[in-house]
C-alpha cells in the first residue's frame, strides 16, 4: 500500500488533475493506492469568503457561490467532455446544499466554528468525488471514500483532535476489505464522536494522509505539491534556493513552523514515532528527486539545513520593574493568551526578568493587548508594569539545522551578516537544542535578509554586488563597459557576482532588480523614466538589495549632498566626485562617521590620481602607525597635459581646447585651470592624513590672467585665453630661460597646504613627468629621506573608470 497526498495546486485545474491521474495510474501498476486530495486550489478561501459575506448580510455571497460552482463545473467538463451527466448531477446537489447553508448563515447573521467546519468541508468532498468519478469514466479501478466515515475526532471545531484508537481501527478495517486499486479520500475533514462535521485545521490534508499512513504502517508517505521538495529557503524570494535532498523530522517541523508551507507541521506527528519517511514530490515535475524527511542521519557540508520566515508578525512586550523576582507573571500572561486562543509563535525573556517579548500574528495583536492590559490592570495602575507594547509590520526569520549545535559561531555569522546589510533585529530567540536561531526583523527587509543569509550559508561563497550608477557620460560609459567585459572573470576568479541594477544620466534612469542587460543598456536608458536625484535614491532604497553600492560618476554638488541618505540606508558609496570629501570639514567627518555607524563603505580613490592607488596607500600608511610629515604632488592630469603640450610654437587656447576634447578637463576648464581641483585633492590627502582643514585654508596662487579669473562663462573664459596669450607665453618663456618645466604643484607640510604653478628644475622627480601623468611623494616618519612615490596616468576616462571599478571590487572582497 502506498499513501499519496495531492495539495490544492496539484488539483487546481483539469490539466493538473490529469497529471495526478497519470501518477496514480502509474503507481497502481505495482501497489494499491490511498490518495488524499485537498480542495481545488483557492476554493477553501472562497468558501470562507462566502461564509463571511453571508454573515455580514452581503448579497455578494451569491456571486462567490456562483464562482465556486462555475469553477467545479468547468473542471468536470474539461476532464469529462463526454459522459459527465452523473458527475454534474451529484455536484449540483452538493452545491445546492452549500447554497442552502450559506442562505442559512445569511438569515441568522452568524457563522459559528461548527458551521464553518461544515462550510469548508464542501471543498474536499467535491474535489475527491470529481477525481474518483473521472477515473472511473476512464475505466480505472478507483473509488472515493469519505474520510469523515473513518477519521473520528473530538468536537474542537476548526482544529479537532483525533481519536487514534477508533480512527486507526476504522482505517485498517476499511482498507482490509477495499477491492479497488486506487482509493480517493478527501483530506482535512473528519467527524466527531457525536457525528458532527469537524476539520483538522488549515493544512489538514497533509495530516489526513499522515494519519492513514501511520494506521497502515506503510513504508513511506508521499506529499505531492507544486514545488520539488523543501527548499533551502523560499524560492519565490531567493532565486538561488534549491531543494534539500534529505532532512530530519525535527528540521522539517522547524522549517514548517517558521513558514515553509510545503508541509503542515502536525503532519509528521502520526508518522514520527513509527519512523515512516515523508517524501515531498512535485506534481508538475514527477521525475524530480524531491525531499525525503526521515530519521536517517544525512551528510551535509553546512550545519544549516534551511532558512525560513513567517510574515505578518506583531511583537508584544510586557515589561516593568514589578516583574523582577515575582513568580507567576509568565503563567498569567500565557493563560490570558490561551483563553483568547492566540497562538504564540516566539518567546524571548531578558535574564533580568524585566521584560517578556512574544511574537504573534498581526491580526491578533489588538485582541491580545486588550486581554493582557485587562489581566494586569492592577499592576499597571500601581506602576509595577507598563501597558503592553505592540510593534507591527514585522517578520520572523529562522536558521534551522540539527547540527548547528556542533558548530561555533553560527549565530555570530547570522547576526553580523544581517548587520552588514542594515537589517535591524528587534528580538532574538534560540532554543537550548540549538536547532533553530530565530530573529524578528522588519517586514520590508525579509527578501534582503533571506538572500543575504542564503548567500552566506548555502552558496559557494560567491558574493553578489548590486551597483547603482549615476552619471553615465564619458567616464560612466567606460565603467559600464569594463563591468560588462569583466563580469565572468569576477565570478570565476574572485567569486563576485556583479550586477548593474540602476543607471542614470541627467535625463533618464532605469532599474532592473535582476540586473540590467549591459548589451543594450544605452537603448534601455533612452527609454527610461525621467531622472531625478531623489527619485534615483528612493528607487535604490526601495529595492532594498543586499550589498548595494551607489557609484557617483558626476561632479555634481547636489549628488554629493545625498551621500548621507545613502549611507544611512547602509548603501555603500564609490565616488569620483570630489565635492563631498572637499566640502566643509564637519560634513566630511559626518560622512566618514555614517560610513562606520551603518557599516556602509565610502570609497573615493579616484578623487586623487584617477586610477592610481594614492588614497589607499596613504590609508595603509596611517593604519600601520606611520605619520605623514609632508606631501609633494602633481595632481592634475589635465594641467600636466596642458603644460607638457604648451610651448612657444603653440597657443594656450588651442592646448586647453585639446585637453577638453580628449577628456582631461572638466566641461568647465576653469575648475582645473583655476587650481580649485588640485586644491580639493591636496585637501583630501591632508584630511586622510588626519589633519582638520578646509578648502579656504589652502593657499591657491593662480597662474590665470586677471580677466580669466573674472570671466563669467566658459565662452568668456575661452575668449580671455585668446586675448591673454602673451601672459601665458611669458610663463613659458621664464621657465625655458631657467631650463625648467612648468608644473602645477600641490604641497602639504606641517599642517599647511598650497597649490601653485612652479618652475621645476632638471633632475627633480617632477621634471620629466609626461602627458597627463600624476606623481605623489609621501614623506613620512618611515620614509623620511627617500619618499614613497606613486606615479602614473592621473587623468582620462579609462583610468578613472578603472579606479572606480577597483573600488567596487574592493567592496566585493570585503
Amino acid at each position: 500500500m502506498k499513501v499519496l497526498k495531492f495539495g490544492g495546486t496539484s488539483v487546481g485545474s483539469s490539466k493538473n488533475i490529469n497529471n495526478v491521474i497519470n501518477i496514480l495510474v502509474d503507481y497502481s501498476k505495482t501497489d494499491s493506492i490511498a490518495c488524499v486530495v485537498s480542495a481545488v486550489g483557492g476554493i477553501t478561501d472562497k468558501l470562507l469568503l462566502a461564509g463571511k459575506q453571508a454573515q455580514n448580510k452581503d448579497d455578494a455571497f451569491l456571486e462567490t457561490f456562483n464562482a465556486i460552482k462555475n469553477r467545479h463545473f468547468d473542471i468536470i467538463k474539461e476532464l469529462n467532455p463526454e459522459n459527465n451527466k452523473a458527475i454534474l448531477e451529484f455536484v449540483e446537489n452538493k452545491l445546492e446544499s452549500l447554497k442552502s447553508l450559506l442562505e442559512g448563515i445569511f438569515l441568522i447573521n452568524e457563522l459559528s466554528p461548527k458551521t464553518s467546519d461544515k462550510l469548508v468541508s464542501f471543498g474536499e468532498l467535491l474535489s475527491s468525488f470529481i477525481i474518483a468519478e473521472t477515473m472511473k469514466n476512464r475505466s480505472f479501478s478507483a473509488d472515493v471514500k469519505n474520510s469523515q466515515d473513518i477519521i473520528v475526532t473530538n468536537s474542537n471545531f476548526t482544529k479537532a483532535e483525533v481519536d487514534y484508537t477508533v480512527t486507526n481501527t476504522n482505517i485498517r478495517e476499511y482498507f482490509k476489505s477495499a477491492n479497488q486499486k486506487i482509493t480517493i479520500l478527501p483530506g482535512f475533514i473528519s467527524k466527531s464522536k457525536l457525528g458532527e462535521i469537524t476539520t483538522l485545521g488549515r493544512g489538514g490534508s497533509d495530516f489526513t494522509a499522515a494519519i492513514i499512513a501511520a494506521a497502515l504502517h506503510v513504508d513511506q508517505l508521499e506529499i505531492w505539491t507544486d514545488v520539488s521538495g523543501m527548499f533551502t529557503t523560499n524560492p519565490k524570494l531567493v532565486k538561488q534556493a534549491y531543494p534539500i535532498d534529505k532532512i530530519s523530522y525535527q528540521e522539517a517541523m522547524e522549517l514548517s513552523h517558521f513558514g515553509a508551507k510545503v508541509l503542515y507541521p502536525p503532519t509528521v506527528q502520526p508518522v514520527l514515532s513509527l519512523e515512516i519517511p515523508i517524501h515531498i514530490k512535485n506534481t508538475l515535475e514527477p521525475d524530480a528527486i524531491g525531499t525525503i524527511i526521515s530519521n536517517k542521519e544525512t551528510k551535509s557540508n553546512s550545519p544549516v539545513k534551511g532558512i525560513s520566515n513567517i510574515s505578518n508578525i506583531a511583537l508584544l512586550t510586557l515589561e516593568g520593574t514589578g516583574m523582577v523576582g515575582i513568580p507567576g507573571f509568565s503563567k498569567r500572561l500565557f493563560e490570558t493568551l490561551s483563553q483568547e486562543k492566540i497562538n504564540v509563535i516566539m518567546i524571548t525573556q531578558a535574564s533580568s526578568e524585566h521584560s517578556i517579548c512574544l511574537g504573534i500574528e498581526n491580526k491578533e495583536a489588538e485582541t491580545a493587548k486588550t486581554a493582557i492590559d485587562t489581566a494586569f490592570e492592577n499592576e499597571i495602575a500601581l506602576g509595577k508594569i507598563e501597558p503592553i507594547i505592540i510593534e507591527t509590520g514585522l517578520s520572523i526569520i529562522a536558521l534551522v539545522g540539527d547540527k548547528m549545535k556542533n558548530h561555533q559561531g553560527i549565530s555570530g555569522k547570522m547576526f553580523s551578516t544581517l548587520g552588514k546589510n542594515n537589517i535591524n533585529i528587534r528580538a532574538i530567540a534560540q532554543g537550548a537544542s540549538e536547532k533553530n536561531i530565530t530573529a524578528v526583523i522588519n517586514e520590508k527587509d525579509v527578501k534582503k535578509a533571506l538572500n543575504t543569509l542564503h548567500e552566506q550559508f548555502f552558496e559557494s561563497k560567491t558574493k553578489q554586488i548590486n551597483v547603482f550608477i549615476t552619471g553615465v557620460g564619458n567616464v560612466g560609459e567606460r565603467l559600464v563597459e569594463q563591468i560588462k567585459q569583466q563580469k565572468k572573470y569576477l565570478k570565476d576568479n574572485l567569486k563576485i557576482k556583479l550586477r548593474v541594477v540602476g543607471l542614470s544620466n541627467s535625463r533618464h534612469m532605469i532599474f532592473n532588480e535582476d540586473g540590467i542587460d549591459l548589451k543594450s543598456w544605452k537603448d534601455q536608458l533612452a527609454q527610461g523614466e525621467k531622472a531625478t536625484l531623489q527619485g534615483f535614491f528612493e528607487n535604490t532604497k526601495s529595492l532594498n538589495l543586499r550589498n548595494s553600492i551607489f557609484v557617483d560618476v558626476t561632479a555634481n554638488k547636489n549628488v554629493a549632498d545625498l551621500y548621507a541618505q545613502y549611507l544611512k540606508e547602509s548603501i555603500g558609496i564609490v565616488a569620483c566626485n570630489k565635492i563631498a570629501c572637499s566640502s566643509e570639514y564637519n560634513n566630511y567627518k559626518e560622512l566618514k562617521e555614517l560610513s562606520l555607524k551603518y557599516n556602509a563603505p565610502f570609497l573615493f580613490e579616484t578623487n586623487v590620481g584617477a586610477g592610481l592607488p594614492v588614497i589607499d596607500t596613504l590609508s595603509n600608511l596611517i593604519a600601520s602607525g606611520d605619520k605623514v610629515n609632508s606631501i609633494q604632488a602633481v595632481l592634475s592630469g589635465s594641467l600636466n597635459f596642458v603644460f607638457n603640450n604648451f610651448n612657444d610654437k603653440t597657443k594656450f587656447y588651442d592646448v586647453v581646447k585639446q585637453a577638453g576634447a580628449e577628456g582631461y578637463t572638466e566641461p568647465d576648464p576653469r575648475i582645473d585651470l583655476s587650481g580649485v581641483d588640485v586644491a580639493r585633492k591636496i585637501l583630501i590627502l591632508a584630511r586622510e592624513s588626519g589633519v582638520k582643514m578646509n578648502l579656504e585654508d589652502i593657499e591657491n596662487t593662480s597662474f590665470l590672467s586677471e580677466a580669466g579669473l573674472k570671466s563669467d562663462t566658459v565662452d568668456d573664459f575661452y575668449e580671455t585665453l585668446i586675448a591673454d596669450e602673451a601672459h601665458y607665453q611669458s610663463l613659458y618663456a621664464s621657465a625655458k630661460a631657467n631650463n625648467c618645466q612648468l608644473k602645477y604643484v600641490a604641497k602639504f607640510d606641517n599642517g599647511k597646504a598650497s597649490v601653485s604653478l612652479q618652475e621645476i628644475p632638471e633632475g627633480h622627480p617632477f621634471y620629466n613627468l609626461e602627458g597627463s601623468d600624476n606623481i605623489v611623494m609621501f614623506y613620512t616618519e618611515r620614509y623620511a629621506k627617500q619618499p614613497m612615490i606613486i606615479k602614473g596616468a592621473g587623468a582620462g576616462a579609462e583610468v578613472t573608470a578603472s579606479g572606480l571599478f577597483a573600488d567596487i571590487i574592493r567592496l566585493g572582497n570585503d
